[in-house]
């Protein structure tokens, strides 16, 4: 990576988002260290998904080991195969199933979220049409020899839009899905924006009623907490239909629903996972994914995690074979282990590089006083809470910002000597980890 120009916005998206201890929406591949075999997994599901399959992956780590960071790669690289994709944090307000139309505001962040290539920052449910009519309008114009001001291309168009709304009709909600589809290219048709806005609003699961939704559309369901994750399916249906590969989903802190203290309402929003699980391994849904982020103890646990759902423990529990110690990435859970000292260590080289290369400045630490700062850490913190990436990028960008700003002060200064540690860490795992890095 030396001598690689980041550009500007990458850099500030980098430094901006690591400092604050959040995942950046950009620029991952530059500080993306390990998780190859993660990767590759996650690839050939995505593989599978572009050729009319599904897949379903809960992706577990402990707090700050990587998971929200994965999920983010996982998405730039699932836009840049031209699927479609969206991405929403579960919490209080959002969740599977709600009495208070929790299940109904996840399915509003995931469509707030709906991204592609094109479109990377959400909002692109609008630009997915506009994309969709633009190129039936271009191939019947070349089917056709039509110009674009010729009457006839309406008719033709209208024709081309009518079969593919007619063929998701059969599916479980989509002739309402159908219909809206076509209200939005009438009122695209006739310049109609109050039309093709509220298609919108419906499409977005934004109708409060029924009543609501008959009179400004004439339909008469709407999307709502019960029936959102049926309108998922028809969304992945649909746009592997118009030109994309299919539709990810991806969804963080599921560790909420381990949290919710209602039995009742924590066991129906694993029944909802159970029957988004099923239908993604049984064939009942077609060129979608869903990427589930949560902790060990949200699997796990038999008392409240996905564990105390008999259906679900019993599809989920690792094999005789991985149970001992063996490696398995094909599995419907993927544990993110620890990065390594080494990965970690050139990670703190490539975020030198970037601190270094958006403040105009040649850093001058060596990896002396990388493996320096990763020893004093271990120290302060104990071996087994090292590791998590986020807990070490925050202290390092911190130390980067304070020797920048502050050049009388050297680094042996702000970190001390070397290899020392207080006397309430285990010495055998700090010197476990200090023998890594004889110089």
């Amino acid at each position: 990576m030396s001598g690689h120009k980041i550009p500007k916005r990458l850099t500030t998206a980098l430094v901006n988002s690591l400092t604050a201890g959040v995942v950046p929406r950009i620029g991952l591949e530059h500080i993306a260290v390990g998780r190859r075999a993660e990767v590759e997994a996650i690839l050939r599901d995505m593989e599978n998904i572009a050729e009319g399959g599904a897949a379903f992956k809960f992706i577990t780590g402990r707090y700050g080991s990587g998971k929200s960071f994965l999920l983010q790669t996982l998405r730039n690289y699932a836009m840049d195969r031209e699927f479609v994709v969206a991405d929403a944090d579960l919490s209080p307000e959002r969740r599977f199933v709600g009495t208070k139309g929790q299940g109904l505001a996840t399915y509003r962040e995931l469509m707030m979220h709906l991204s592609t290539r094109t479109r990377p920052d959400g909002g692109a449910l609008e630009s997915i049409l506009q994309k969709w009519i633009a190129s039936i309008q271009q191939e019947v114009m070349i089917e056709k020899s039509l110009r674009p001001s010729d009457p006839a291309l309406n008719v033709e168009v209208e024709q081309k839009i009518f079969e593919i709304t007619t063929e998701m009709q059969s599916l479980v909600h989509g002739f309402d899905f159908a219909r809206v589809l076509s209200i939005y290219w009438n009122g695209y048709k006739l310049a109609d924006d109050h039309q093709k806005q509220s298609a919108l609003r419906w499409l977005r699961g934004e109708f409060p009623t029924k009543t609501e939704a008959k009179r400004e559309l004439n339909v008469g369901v709407i999307i709502d907490d019960e029936n959102w994750y049926e309108y998922i399916k028809l969304w992945a249906e649909f746009v592997s239909r118009i030109g994309y590969k299919g539709l990810l989903l991806f969804i963080d802190e599921a560790v909420n629903l381990y949290k919710i203290s209602n039995s009742i309402a924590r066991q129906s929003n694993y029944e909802k996972l159970l029957t988004m699980f099923n239908d993604t391994m049984q064939g009942k849904a077609e060129n979608l994914g869903i990427f589930i982020g949560g902790t060990p103890k949200f699997v796990e646990d038999e008392r409240r995690g996905l564990f105390s759902y008999e259906a679900l423990r019993s599809r989920l529990i690792e094999g005789r074979y991985a149970n001992q110690g063996y490696l398995n990435y094909t599995g419907p859970i993927l544990k993110l282990e620890m990065l390594s000292h080494e990965e970690i260590l050139i990670l703190l080289q490539r975020l030198t590089q970037i601190h270094g290369q958006h403040f105009g400045y040649s850093s001058s630490l060596t990896n002396e006083d990388l493996i320096s700062f990763m020893q004093t850490a271990v120290g302060r913190l104990g071996a087994d809470q090292l590791l998590t990436p986020r807990e070490v990028i925050r202290d390092f960008m911190d130390l980067l910002h304070t020797l920048h700003q502050n050049p009388e002060v050297s680094f042996a200064q702000l970190v001390g000597e070397r290899s020392v540690a207080p006397a309430e860490s285990d010495p055998d795992e700090v010197n476990d980890f200090l023998s890594e890095f004889e110089l």
